[in-house]
């Protein structure tokens, strides 16, 4: 189009207030977009520090109750639950435990899990005779992946020892267990239980006792992970309700981090808001200022028989091609604050983390809204070259 042409041509000639409208915008985004930075990469580093650890998501039942398969079956089908296993009694969870005729023997907790466990490194597998151990309980017994241990139990009232063999799955990373932890499938847990309740196991050994087919099983509480924090405050809430249970979980915590998260995006609208105004009263200034500049030339090139229509895309044509020019300067500014605001205010952080992130969706969304808010601002220069009359223009110049 010769109107963009003229009108790209013209600006480049004009670069004083090219180069001063520039100097607008870029002093505004700057400032706007290292504060985004900021706040996503100091939100970020906070959330994943408390996603590091998988607990952040676990509610578990307190006190003494009893459940039956009927009371847990119906929170399996709630689709803020991301896992969920029943609980056996807590006086049952405790085991002796030894690698394959090694010589030391340690107690640990044994936790019910399965597949789908957040405590669970990927792709490790808890299934019938595979467990996961803790850090801890690996030092301790010279364990790692493959090995093989034995669980073992004494009752007083059972003649013979319980004696469970079973294969490393996994160690877990200190962060996900502390302690000497075992994590293994329910059904294990489960027959510990019916062990120390004088059934018979007779796949295990176990003779003597009563008949293991006419056991009811009945559960101390459940172990539930939430699909996200943003759910853990409701999914907790829902669960007492259900069950009439008091429950613990990290929802404290969880809050208050997004709390702050709110509160930082109700700052940053806010600050965005009002930099928004002003630098729009500016660029319509700016663009009217430059229109009333360039009367003559506007008239002249309307005499050359151009549509006023088309005469008003000059200085939009004009203001967009600035807002792009700012635009690049902008992010490329903002990219080289980002490792020098890093080494200064980074102090705290993951080594790891960035302290300036802005996401391609956030940085294309913040684009079009400039280029949006900039147009509009030259909509009220490209009015005021509708309105020009070409003759009267010509005949008041000196």
């Amino acid at each position: 189009m010769i109107v963009a042409e003229l009108a790209l041509t013209a600006l480049w000639k004009d670069r004083f207030f090219l180069l001063a409208n520039t100097a607008i915008m870029v002093g505004v985004l700057v400032p706007l977009l290292v504060l985004l930075g900021v706040k996503n990469g100091v939100y970020s580093a906070l959330i994943g520090e408390l996603m590091a650890d998988p607990a952040t998501l676990q509610i578990d039942t307190a006190g003494n109750a009893s459940f039956s398969d009927a009371d847990i079956d119906p929170l399996r089908q709630w689709p803020e639950i991301a896992f969920l296993t029943p609980k056996i009694r807590g006086q049952f969870d405790y085991m002796n435990v030894r690698a394959k005729d090694g010589p030391r023997i340690r107690p640990a907790l044994i936790v019910p899990s399965g597949t789908g466990d957040p405590t669970l490194p990927e792709g490790a597998l808890i299934a019938a005779g595979k467990v996961a151990v803790s850090a801890q309980l690996a030092r301790q017994l010279d364990l790692e992946t493959g090995a093989e241990l034995q669980l073992i139990s004494q009752a007083e009232n059972r003649p013979r020892q319980l004696v469970l063999p079973a294969t490393v799955s996994a160690v877990l990373p200190d962060e996900a267990a502390a302690g000497a932890v075992i994590l293994a499938p329910f059904e294990t847990l489960d027959l510990i239980e019916a062990f120390y309740e004088s059934y018979a196991l007779p796949d295990h050994g176990i003779t003597h006792g009563r008949d293991l087919t006419e056991r009811v099983p009945a559960y101390e509480g459940i172990r539930v992970y939430a699909r996200d924090l943003d759910g853990l405050a409701e999914l907790q809430s829902r669960i007492e309700t259900e069950l009439s249970i008091r429950t613990t979980a990290r929802t404290r915590d969880v809050e208050a981090l997004l709390g702050l998260g709110r509160n930082l995006n109700l700052a940053m609208s806010l600050t965005a808001a009002l930099a928004t105004i002003g630098l729009g009263a500016a660029l319509v200034l700016a663009f009217w200022s430059d229109v009333a500049r360039k009367r003559g030339v506007l008239a002249t090139i309307a005499l050359l028989g151009v549509p006023s229509l088309q005469l008003a895309l000059f200085p939009v044509v004009q203001a967009l091609a600035t807002a792009m020019l700012s635009l690049v300067l902008a992010f490329a500014a903002t990219a080289m604050v980002g490792p020098l605001a890093r080494r200064l205010f980074g102090q705290g952080l993951p080594e790891d983390a960035a302290l300036l992130i802005i996401a391609p969706v956030q940085a294309a969304f913040i684009a079009l809204a400039v280029l949006a808010l900039t147009a509009c601002a030259a909509a009220v220069a490209a009015w005021s070259v509708q309105r020009l009359d070409p003759a009267v223009v010509l005949r008041d110049m000196p």
